[in-house]
């Protein structure tokens, strides 16, 4: 998605990450200022910041051509004012001209991309910067900052290939080392599944940085998870939870690390915290917590314990895995008729008869015949894989 919420800021990349975080990567911050500056220097009017001191690029010493300057003073004019329409009117004007050097193509390209941009012709806009990059006749900045802008359109669009292989060569050429590029990259390896790949990208991007944010941590943590690195990405989610510690997400990112890495004691030690100081509040945050005591041994009472207060604040729904949860629960901790009150409430709710059968199962194991003989006939009109078994239970005499 491309964030168009102020003037300068050209472009905004951002991403969801496996645990609910979402990343963003604020790569051309400053894009269209240096812009600016850049077209202020060839009129001749300022200096521009070098942005790219050690780039390997050779700068052209390219000029505009007499015939195209008073066109290009109006197509900077409409440009500054924020005129987009005029400006890439103008623009195509001087592309079509046969007076117009390769500069002056260059520097039209280049801001009818800007104009496009801002007129959510996102097809148009990449199509101006590719054109702007091929002539290469601008300067470092303008060039480096076109190729950037090419990069990130591409990437948003799902182009990867395309988009990876242009931030390779930007990053290659205009020896930039901005850790909010580096993201970009690691972010684009991480939706293309490579993680690994992805990993030294986004390290080298949180240690070039003075104050890296937390969700670059969060997008490291991830892409360490999905390559298979759990103890790393362990690592991760308990450094950003020490730092955060009033963060809600940041402490249940660490919950699920440890719940990956088979540390539920760890997992719901977390989560325990959260529920004591009354910070859960969504439903997936208690079925995380009362999931983590289920696949805890002798924590029944436990998962009781945590289901019934969402039931009762109204923050669990009363569903099909919440009830068949409890039932379990009861009847491993054998709490028999409330095991059964819960497996009533949830046979209802299930997509087949299983559940019903394993009710009418308890049912008899307690004596309670015509009960389970009613539970085995529920079973067999919402179907069973072996309807013999609940025959057997129909048919008792």
């Amino acid at each position: 998605m491309i964030s168009r919420s102020h003037k300068q800021a050209l472009l905004s990349v951002l991403i969801a990450t496996v645990l609910g975080g979402v990343v963003v990567a604020d790569a051309a911050a400053q894009a269209r200022s240096s812009e600016r500056s850049g077209e202020r220097r060839n009129r001749g009017s300022a200096k521009a910041e070098v942005l790219y001191p050690e780039a390997t690029r050779e700068e052209p010493k390219a000029k505009s051509s007499s015939k195209m300057g008073s066109k290009l003073q109006k197509l900077f004019a409409a440009y500054n004012k924020d005129e987009y329409e005029e400006t890439r009117k103008l623009a195509d004007e001087i592309l079509a001209s046969g007076d117009a050097n390769d500069y002056d193509k260059a520097v039209a390209n280049q801001l009818a991309s800007q104009a496009a941009y801002n007129l959510d012709d996102t097809a148009a806009a990449k199509q101006y910067l590719q054109q702007a990059v091929a002539l290469n006749q601008l300067d470092n900045n303008g060039h480096f900052q076109a190729m950037l802008m090419l990069a990130q359109l591409q990437l948003q669009d799902e182009q990867y290939a395309e988009g990876l292989a242009n931030l390779d060569k930007y990053l290659a050429e205009s020896k930039s080392h901005k850790p909010e590029e580096l993201i970009i990259k690691g972010q684009a390896l991480y939706q293309t599944e490579k993680y690994a790949e992805a990993i030294p990208v986004l390290k080298a991007a949180i240690a070039a940085s003075p104050e890296p944010k937390d969700n670059w941590n969060q997008l490291l943590m991830a892409a360490y998870a999905e390559a298979g690195q759990t103890g790393e990405a362990v690592k991760e989610a308990e450094a950003l939870a020490a730092k955060n510690p009033a963060d809600k997400k940041a402490q249940i990112n660490l919950a699920s690390m440890y719940m990956q890495a088979d540390q539920m004691d760890k997992a719901a030690a977390v989560m325990d915290k959260l529920r004591a100081t009354g910070q859960l509040s969504e439903e997936r945050e208690y079925k995380q917590l009362y999931s983590i005591y289920a696949n805890t041994e002798n924590k029944e009472k436990d998962v009781i314990a945590v289901i019934n207060e969402g039931l009762s604040k109204g923050i669990l729904k009363p569903d099909y895995q919440v009830y068949l949860a409890l039932a379990q629960s009861y009847y491993y901790s054998d709490q028999i008729p409330q095991a059964i009150e819960a497996w009533q409430k949830a046979a209802p709710l299930s997509k087949d008869g299983e559940t019903y059968l394993n009710l009418a199962r308890v049912l008899h194991a307690e004596g309670r015949i015509p009960e389970a003989k009613q539970a085995a006939r529920d079973a067999k009109a919402k179907g069973v894989k072996n309807p013999a078994d609940a025959d057997k239970i129909i048919n008792l005499k």
